[in-house]
């Protein structure tokens, strides 16, 4: 575990890192999490203030994103809730708008990643499912999330692939991208977290099925040294951080969750040992899949924000089992 120190200089590091709408949104779902709520609000004041026409926060920069978006939605609602502030709860209102009735989508109604183009991506399963779970449109999120499995799930190799295109009926990426594996997988304790209580039992457990069988499938590759290469099952590619931090942030929030066996919790210590090798003296979470173009080690503000939340859920695990 670091130590508040160095937890501060991981957080600070992540505060003053550009972000773009993903980034943001993963940056206040950490924040969340960790219960900092006054970060929390504070970030959803400034993605309301980049918010286009449209309904769309936090955009900068790119503006082609329909997902990317809403992965600040689960943040700003607990905000609205704590400020009942107007222009918070106008932009949560705007931003819902976009995601059911604007986005586009194909004939089953299953949201695109892009506007630009009729494709899904692995990153999906984090920004909107959980998002709309938390607004209170469960069984749609519930569908998306089934949708996306179903276009970018390769059962040959119990992996996820990055991105399908709807139009052509091919993959433009079928690499088993790590972290598109992660966004996957780390999607699932927060749908469980926010699941309806005796309702869709069925479909909560068709989602452990598989979110287990892509969990087992992903620590075949681990490294002995507890790393994941950035393409999964290539070892011609770099070897990266950020799946690490994924993979023990879902091993703890589930077993917290009790979906996962105690079983897994020498793994999730070995993950998070290994990623917080990575951290150096300012607090920078390194050799990661590196922005701003995610095809080389370096650093990221999602690989800041992916350590707090696997800090938080291990401290969370720890103290639940002391």
């Amino acid at each position: 575990m670091l130590d508040n120190q160095m937890r501060c200089k991981v957080k600070n590091v992540l505060l003053c890192m550009q972000r773009h709408s993903w980034e943001q949104g993963v940056a206040m779902q950490a924040f969340l999490e960790s219960g900092e709520g006054d970060l929390v609000i504070d970030m959803a004041f400034e993605a309301v203030n980049r918010m286009m026409d449209d309904g769309r926060v936090a955009t900068i920069g790119v503006t082609d994103g329909v997902t990317d978006p809403c992965s600040t939605g689960e943040a700003l609602l607990y905000a609205c809730r704590e400020t009942q502030n107007t222009r918070l709860s106008q932009a949560a209102g705007r931003l819902l708008d976009w995601t059911l009735k604007l986005a586009p989508r194909n004939p089953e109604g299953i949201v695109y990643h892009l506007t630009r183009t009729k494709e899904f991506w692995a990153d999906s399963f984090y920004m909107l499912p959980p998002y709309l779970a938390a607004a209170g449109a469960f069984e749609e999120g519930l569908k998306q999330w089934n949708g996306y499995w179903n276009a970018l799930y390769d059962s040959k190799a119990g992996l996820i692939c990055h991105m399908w295109n709807d139009e052509t009926g091919t993959f433009t990426r079928a690499a088993h991208w790590g972290i598109g594996n992660g966004w996957a997988l780390a999607s699932v304790p927060r749908m469980m977290a926010l699941w309806p209580d005796q309702r869709l039992e069925e479909e909560r457990s068709k989602m452990l099925q598989k979110a287990g069988a892509l969990l087992d499938a992903l620590l075949h590759y681990m490294t002995p040294e507890g790393y994941f290469h950035d393409v999964v099952d290539d070892e011609n590619t770099f070897v990266e951080t950020n799946l690490s931090q994924l993979t023990a942030y879902t091993i703890y929030r589930g077993m917290r969750q009790g979906w996962l066996p105690v079983s897994y919790e020498d793994t999730a210590v070995r993950l998070q040992q290994a990623a917080e090798q990575k951290i150096d003296s300012y607090g920078f979470v390194r050799d990661v899949c590196g922005a701003p173009t995610f095809d080389k080690p370096g650093i990221a503000p999602e690989a800041q924000a992916f350590c707090l939340l696997m800090e938080e859920a291990a401290r969370s695990w720890k103290e639940d089992t002391n």
